[in-house]
């Protein structure tokens, strides 16, 4: 009997399923109840927030609920946030693996991607179909705009994690740096204040930041009659979701060597 010589995409693909499961099974199973705890950490972020607008008595922004506004923006910077995350230590968690060849740092941090962006919908989708059964309208007017822009912030949070993955790779207190930046991304991104709000110049400084755009265009999605900030572009978000990409993929070629042995 003859041995059927596989493609190096069959390969590939193998490789990127059988990471797919082993890391859906470490998120989901590796700690008692470690399901319920990555639902419960945007539900409780949702609760806090909207227990201080409901205090302050804002009932709007932008011109829409003001539930769906952070339900959405948090949901949103989520999906950002934990695929950064992921991607960014892939490569130190799964050095074991490196030992067979089939295997590449890449390999482990689209599979770690792949998986939150699936894990992030179904939180997504449980959550949103909670605030529904609230009372509140949680139907996009325009889901593929919403679509588009949830998946730039995923594409600019795979790029920015395997740009941290290498600079961690190469000086291990840049972890400390990359921590610290997460919190002012999360307070200067509009996901709890409202960009709108912001007087200049100081809206103008906010608007280099590229999450703010995805923000925007997926509270846009949502509600047709959601007031954007000007200025705000989906073009914008994608050249920084691309281009932090290909530097990261970049730099994992580069720096391969130091990404296993590290």
């Amino acid at each position: 009997m003859t041995n059927q010589v596989r493609s190096p995409m069959a390969v590939t693909w193998s490789v990127w399923r059988a990471l797919f499961l082993r890391e859906a099974l470490d998120r989901l199973f590796d700690m008692r109840a470690a399901w319920f705890w990555l639902l419960m950490e945007p539900v409780l972020h949702i609760s806090f927030i909207t227990f201080i607008f409901t205090v302050i008595r804002l009932r709007t922004v932008g011109g829409i609920d003001v539930t769906i506004w952070l339900v959405v923006g948090l949901l949103s910077f989520f999906m950002f946030r934990r695929t950064s995350v992921q991607v960014m230590h892939a490569a130190d968690s799964n050095k074991p693996l490196f030992a067979y060849r089939q295997v590449h740092p890449f390999d482990t941090a689209i599979a770690r991607a792949s998986l939150e962006a699936f894990l992030m919908t179904l939180v997504a989708a449980v959550i949103l179909t909670g605030v529904a059964l609230l009372g509140h309208e949680v139907r996009p007017d325009d889901p593929l705009q919403v679509f588009i822009a949830v998946f730039g912030l995923w594409l600019f949070g795979v790029g920015y994690g395997l740009i941290a993955s290498v600079l961690m790779a190469l000086v291990r207190e840049t972890e400390h740096i990359l921590k610290i930046i997460m919190m002012p991304l999360y307070l200067i991104s509009g996901v709890i204040m409202p960009i709108s709000a912001i007087p200049q110049p100081f809206r103008e400084m906010l608007l280099f930041n590229p999450l703010v755009h995805g923000l925007e265009f997926v509270r846009q999605g949502f509600s047709s009659y959601y007031h954007m900030v000007p200025g705000v572009s989906l073009e914008y978000l994608y050249v920084w979701g691309v281009v932090s990409l290909f530097l990261g993929l970049l730099l994992y070629r580069r720096f391969t060597q130091q990404l296993v042995m590290k």
